[in-house]
């Protein structure tokens, strides 16, 4: 006896009766997708341009300060220098200064010697003796750029004379130096001892002339 055969119907329920169909996803739409993924690699650029533009703004910032430092410590640097080389060009140039300052009394010394010398008579041989002296002390210290200051016959200037007295004088007009009493003797530009001097009163004639006046 033949069997029915099953109809196409039936092969294709599932044998299953609770077993669920799966429905069919719904189909995407490509436009809106792609809007999406338009709109997200948006988002994503525009971070990432604000961070690019915001870092090299702060580096360019921070290398205008360093340079500025860098700057500033050259410049004191440089002043520093400067200020060191004056320094020490002043002290080489009076270094000799308390030697100098010691010597002059022996200067003097031999000075009174050769003028005594020369009001005796006998004794020349001393005083050639001290004049030779007394010429290597002067060669010495105009040799270290010390020098007389010029005095006798000059206007009375107290920056490089000392006025000890005053004398009425035929040769020298009033207020010039009539006497020099103790030579003064400078360093470059530098006084380290003034001269000590007779300062004028004019004329004797001069003198008299201003008192009969009063």
């Amino acid at each position: 006896m033949n069997e029915p055969k099953p109809s196409p119907l039936e092969d294709s329920l599932p044998e299953d009766p609770e077993a669920e169909v799966n429905s069919p996803s719904p189909i995407e739409d490509p436009a809106e997708s792609a809007a999406a993924t338009d709109s997200a690699a948006n988002e994503v650029a525009d971070t990432e341009s604000e961070a690019g533009d915001e870092q090299p703004l702060d580096l360019q910032g921070q290398l205008q300060e360093a340079n500025d430092r860098v700057l500033r410590i050259q410049a004191e640097l440089e002043n520093s220098r400067k200020r060191m080389r004056r320094e020490m060009d002043e002290q080489r140039r009076f270094a000799v200064f308390p030697l100098l300052s010691d010597l002059l009394p022996v200067v003097d010394n031999l000075g009174r010697a050769v003028q005594s010398a020369n009001e005796n008579p006998d004794a020349e041989s001393l005083l050639a003796g001290v004049e030779m002296v007394a010429t290597q002390l002067s060669a010495i210290l105009e040799q270290h750029k010390c020098q007389k200051i010029s005095a006798a016959g000059e206007p009375f200037d107290p920056n490089l004379h000392e006025a000890i007295g005053q004398q009425p004088s035929s040769e020298c007009p009033e207020g010039h130096v009539a006497h020099v009493a103790l030579e003064g003797y400078s360093l470059h530009d530098r006084v380290i001892r003034p001269s000590q001097v007779l300062v004028s009163t004019g004329t004797p004639e001069e003198l008299s002339e201003g008192s009969h006046a009063e």
